[in-house]
């Protein structure tokens, strides 16, 4: 069959669906992602095929001009749960100016099914448009995917009402990557499938090639690893200062080691680092994850769900949107903790605190370890293709 993929134009809404893709390919399904320009580097990345449908809208641009020279926690705070119906204003206008582009595509494409990320509005007037199934796959803990619907209501009515329909229609199967005991209560039910990591391509490197090859000859010691890691876009929503704290919170940890993943564009900002700080460039996140005990990260479902992958506590440390929910879920699983005002985050002492909690006794690493084992007894993206198949 033909598969459409579609995505809103934010690199990493497409790339939990990546390994899906993957599974359709393998099972002999011809895959072709649709999307802005912004998209298109990730697709690539990710071994797809892929057609550009409207120019680039530059969203990280959009987001540092509105919050200004701070990070966005700093200028916004955390927001409240009716808020987060706002979130996709930055694209939604843009977006039903292409929709004829991606109609017209569509009908001469004729897929069979199509799949899109949870804010992809697109998807579901051209699917009800061509008579086919859209499948919606969630990224993680999910607080944002209910109440955005409702502006794209808003935003696609004129759109949707010239096309016959009386609504924006709803997808025929939500995937949910998201342990069922992790995920927000009271959201519509989803269809489990397994997360599976895919943080980008990239070269193993050399260092961690030669650490493995040390690892098979004698065993770890006692030093614990930590990675950190803030995503694609924290450090350029002005968070440099925030990487400064977290490193600055490693000073008080004896016998602990930080693996930091920081940007070469960012490290003159970040400065000299404490002694046991190792800078490297971003990496695959789940080339590094085997070795360490924790991860500090800024709540991204695809760092969070990746380290709830490895069962490996982490200190969640939230900027913007579903963030927030991430870190809340993990803490209430019992597996995390989540600093989410912005006086506790740029507090290194605070953050140490934190770190040393986190490491120091049993309980986080088992609550951690037993959502692992969750996530890994859910069906894989391969076993979910055949209920594909069967919906078309």
């Amino acid at each position: 069959m033909r598969v459409l993929m579609m995505t809103t134009p934010v690199s990493t809404h497409l790339t939990p669906l990546v390994p899906l893709a993957w599974a359709l390919r393998a099972a002999g399904h011809e895959v072709l992602v649709a999307g802005r320009s912004d998209v298109q580097e990730a697709a690539r990345s990710a071994g797809l095929n892929s057609v550009e449908i409207g120019g680039p809208l530059n969203i990280d641009a959009m987001l540092r001009q509105r919050i200004g020279g701070v990070r966005p926690l700093e200028a916004w705070g955390r927001p409240p749960f009716d808020q987060l119906s706002n979130f996709g204003r930055l694209w939604m206008s843009q977006t039903v100016e292409v929709l004829p582009d991606y109609l017209a595509f569509a009908r001469s494409f004729h897929p069979d099914l199509i799949v899109s990320e949870p804010l992809e509005y697109i998807s579901l007037i051209v699917g009800a448009d061509l008579g086919v199934p859209v499948v919606q796959q969630r990224w993680g803990v999910d607080p944002l995917s209910g109440p955005a619907l409702e502006n794209g209501r808003t935003w696609f009515k004129d759109a949707y009402e010239r096309l016959g329909l009386s609504d924006l229609p709803r997808p025929a199967v939500i995937l949910d990557p998201c342990p069922p005991s992790l995920q927000l209560p009271g959201i519509e039910p989803g269809t489990p499938m397994r997360y599976v990591p895919f943080n980008g391509n990239g070269q193993l490197p050399q260092w961690l090639r030669e650490e493995w090859r040390a690892r098979e000859e004698q065993a770890r010691g006692t030093t614990r690893r930590v990675a950190v890691s803030l995503g694609g876009r924290t450090l350029a929503y002005n968070g440099v200062p925030l990487m400064r704290h977290i490193l600055s919170a490693f000073e008080g940890l004896p016998g602990t080691e930080a693996v930091v993943t920081v940007e070469e564009e960012f490290r003159e900002a970040v400065g000299p680092v404490p002694a046991g700080v190792r800078l490297i460039d971003p990496v695959p996140l789940h080339l590094l994850l085997d070795s360490c005990a924790a991860v500090v990260h800024h709540g991204g479902s695809g760092t969070a769900m990746t380290a709830t992958s490895f069962g490996l506590p982490q200190l969640v440390l939230p900027q913007l949107a579903d963030q927030f929910w991430h870190g809340d879920r993990l803490a209430e699983a019992g597996a995390a903790i989540c600093l989410d005002d912005a006086a506790r985050q740029n507090d290194p002492a605070e953050l140490t605190a934190a770190l040393e909690t986190l490491l120091a006794g049993p309980g986080y690493a088992k609550a951690a370890g037993e959502l692992r084992q969750e996530m890994g007894a859910m069906p894989t993206p391969a076993a979910v293709v055949t209920d594909l198949e069967n919906l078309v």
